[in-house]
């Protein structure tokens, strides 16, 4: 992921909370957290979370990247922002899925990714 370099960049389980705060700041609900470290190259972190509409899906993803963009000098990686069905923000560390809650309920990433013992669990 590209950086402005100005700025010492936090560690991965400091960007996961700093993302989970900005999801709540901005209404997501049902923010999960998986740990994907030593299970996927893709990322330490995956966080799946939900907005009402497509509206508020979109919503999310704008502020969460403009607030990587301004407190961290981070740039993201984002797709679907214009449907806003499902909006995927790739940070580098921490892989961000925002959805829609019918949309979600469809695709039920947490099953996939979550462990067994673990599934069902919040952040």
């Amino acid at each position: 992921m590209r950086h402005d370099g100005a700025r010492p960049q936090p560690d991965s389980e400091t960007l996961r909370d700093y993302i989970v705060s900005v999801l709540e700041a901005e209404k997501a609900e049902n923010v999960v957290g998986i740990d994907l470290r030593g299970r996927s190259a893709i990322g330490d972190y995956m966080l799946i979370a939900s907005g009402r509409s497509s509206r508020q899906v979109s919503a999310i993803a704008d502020k969460l990247t403009e607030r990587l963009k301004q407190d961290h000098g981070r740039l993201s990686r984002v797709e679907g922002r214009d449907a806003g069905d499902w909006v995927l923000i790739d940070t580098g560390d921490v892989i961000v899925h925002v959805f829609r809650p019918e949309v979600r309920e469809f695709y039920q990433l947490e099953k996939m990714w979550m462990p067994a013992e673990s599934a069902g669990t919040d952040t």
